[in-house]
């Protein structure tokens, strides 16, 4: 059969880390990337930081335009995809036209969820997903004295500590009785909350948004189900992602949580691949589908799904890892707590730099480090090997984790 190519939609992390491992594994076959966005693929991360900071930033690009020319990649910015035709084989653009291709790489991540109440979508209401969402969001702190964040996860709390460092009136709602609650461990929330406190951050927990509310035709604060009222300069909504999968409805893909995948990231179409936030698979230690949004996981996938397409499938087996930095607080995850019955702390939280090692059925299965990042490393090791460490190793400073990643290589 003659191969017609591979399109990779989307141009982020993942897009971009499809495109240059198909490349070094020797693929040849016409090789198309398509963006929504009109700049060269860049870093993501900085977008709630950095990138709102800096007086006059720019995107950190992820690869140079040589990249893909001495490639051959043919990257298309400013390119929607609409539509996939299985029948045909093409990937159909806003424009009317389509490409042929013999198979699909899908990396089209995810989007801000948007909270469902009156005025969440008035002026003056931001959501980050891009660089113009982020020098938009630039912009409204420069105009503004007081920024309003609803939603307390990672990305809130980051724009929240970077409205604070920029010497903002800042105030965080979040609707569960902890911050950043589905990720990480009470004693982190905790850690957390005081340090965003310590910035000047009024943070209010189990505080339900009822509506924005709007004054000259623009947000100017919100009001909370119990009847509180919250004046605020600009509002950012920083309530989560959900998946992009209407291409893959469309396309008739199995969905769950995002775009099903098997172990190789193959969806029931084996022709299509996907990567990253749009996609869920089974975890290899979990045993149930997950849905992980980090760069890190986008990037593996990348690899594994590249494979995966050329004939050299290989379960994808990677230890998850994360990060978040929060002013000058920065917090990294190895693993996933999901299940945890255990947590014991190594370090103390009042001195800033300590991990909470959790653990499941006697097994270590997640260490959330603050500061830390020696632990991190360790951690990511004695995940991936299934070390046999104990709490009672864990917790004591004086225990050599070093030694016992040593030993279990051996």
């Amino acid at each position: 059969m003659t191969d017609k190519g591979i399109v990779i939609v989307g141009a982020s992390h993942g897009g971009v880390q499809m495109a240059a491992s198909l490349r070094e594994k020797g693929y040849e076959g016409p090789l198309t990337m398509l963006t929504s966005e009109p700049d060269l693929p860049y870093q993501k991360p900085p977008l709630s930081k950095g990138y709102i900071k800096e007086p006059d930033p720019k995107p950190t690009i992820l690869r140079p335009e040589k990249f893909y020319t001495d490639r051959n990649i043919d990257l298309r910015l400013g390119t929607e995809a609409t539509a996939i035709d299985r029948g045909a084989g093409s990937v159909t653009l806003a424009d009317g036209s389509s490409i042929a291709c013999s198979k699909i790489v899908l990396a089209v991540g995810s989007r801000p969820r948007r909270i469902p109440v009156p005025n969440v979508d008035a002026p003056g209401v931001f959501e980050l997903r891009t660089y113009h969402d982020s020098q938009e969001i630039k912009a409204a702190f420069d105009a503004s004295g007081s920024v309003l964040v609803i939603g307390g996860g990672f990305i809130g709390l980051e724009i929240a500590a970077t409205a604070a460092q920029l010497g903002k009136k800042v105030t965080v709602l979040e609707a569960e009785g902890r911050l950043m609650a589905r990720a990480v461990s009470p004693t982190v929330s905790a850690y957390f909350f005081g340090y965003l406190t310590s910035l000047g951050a009024d943070i209010r927990l189990n505080a339900r948004v009822a509506g924005v509310r709007v004054s000259g035709g623009k947000a100017s604060g919100a009001d909370l189900a119990d009847g509180t009222v919250i004046e605020a300069d600009c509002v950012i909504s920083g309530t989560g992602v959900v998946p992009c999968t209407e291409l893959a409805e469309s396309a008739g893909l199995t969905l769950e949580n995002g775009i099903a995948v098997n172990e190789i990231m193959l969806s029931s179409v084996p022709e299509i691949a996907a990567i990253g936030d749009c996609a869920s698979y089974v975890h290899w230690q979990l045993g149930r589908r997950v849905r992980l949004e980090s760069v890190q996981n986008a990037v593996d996938q990348a690899k594994t799904a590249a494979a995966a397409l050329l004939g050299e499938a290989a379960p994808y087996h990677e230890v998850p890892w994360f990060w978040s930095d929060q002013a000058e607080a920065k917090l990294q995850i190895a693993g996933l707590s999901d299940g945890s019955e255990e947590a014991v702390l190594r370090g103390n939280p009042e001195s800033g730099s300590f991990s909470a090692f959790l653990f499941s059925g006697g097994k270590l299965r997640c260490v959330e480090s603050v500061n830390k990042a020696g632990d991190h490393a360790l951690a990511r090791r004695l995940i991936a090997m299934e070390a046999e460490v104990t709490p009672e190793q864990a917790a004591d400073p004086d225990f050599d984790l070093r030694g016992l990643v040593k030993r279990a290589r051996g």
